[in-house]
């Protein structure tokens, strides 16, 4: 199970060997094993799921310490464009963003630790997502940052005009000035 660093520390793109033949495909979408061989302590506690159509932005997300989450996602049918965004305070590469196309024909999946906001694009006319969480949903500790933040500069690789985003995700603050608690630890 080989696993590729990105330009921001701690997020990797992670490539499952794939066994096809005349039947199909089987692969391991995550092997607790593989995960530790690579130093990766990740006890997953709950799976998500969502489906959405061409256009759809869903971003930038996060979850405040202590109930922060680490999230492994994956696309089941489609394409998206994943990305994560660095909001650790003090980190070389704090306020960077890396995106990575994830669909079900490559079967990628991205790995996005703590201190780092996610989000994603749909690219094909629908998509199924799936992502692991390493720890639950909470509420009050859900953090937003605008998705189109200038600042930011992230290409979507939707036009602005068949963007489909949420009134929560058209309100959610500038980087700048969104609820932080995630300090760089080197």
């Amino acid at each position: 199970m080989p696993f590729f660093p990105t330009d921001l520390q701690g997020v990797l793109l992670f490539e499952p060997s794939v066994f096809k033949d005349d039947r199909g495909y089987f692969f391991e979408s995550y092997n607790e094993q593989a995960f530790a061989k690579q130093g990766l302590h990740i006890h997953f506690v709950q799976d998500n799921q969502s489906f959405s159509t061409y256009g759809v932005i869903r971003a930038l997300h996060y979850q405040l310490d202590p109930n922060a989450q680490t999230k492994l996602v994956r696309v089941l049918q489609g394409r998206i464009l994943d990305v994560a965004l660095d909001i650790r305070k003090g980190s070389p590469t704090y306020g960077r963003s890396y995106s990575v196309e994830l669909s079900a024909d490559n079967k990628r999946q991205l790995l996005i630790p703590k201190g780092f906001a996610h989000g994603f694009s749909v690219l094909s006319p629908t998509a199924e997502v799936s992502y692991k969480c390493d720890a639950f949903y909470s509420k009050a500790d859900e953090g937003g940052i605008l998705f189109n933040d200038p600042a930011l500069a992230i290409d979507w690789q939707i036009p602005a005009d068949q963007a489909i985003v949420s009134p929560k995700d058209r309100e959610a603050p500038v980087f700048a000035d969104c609820r932080n608690n995630f300090q760089y630890k080197g």
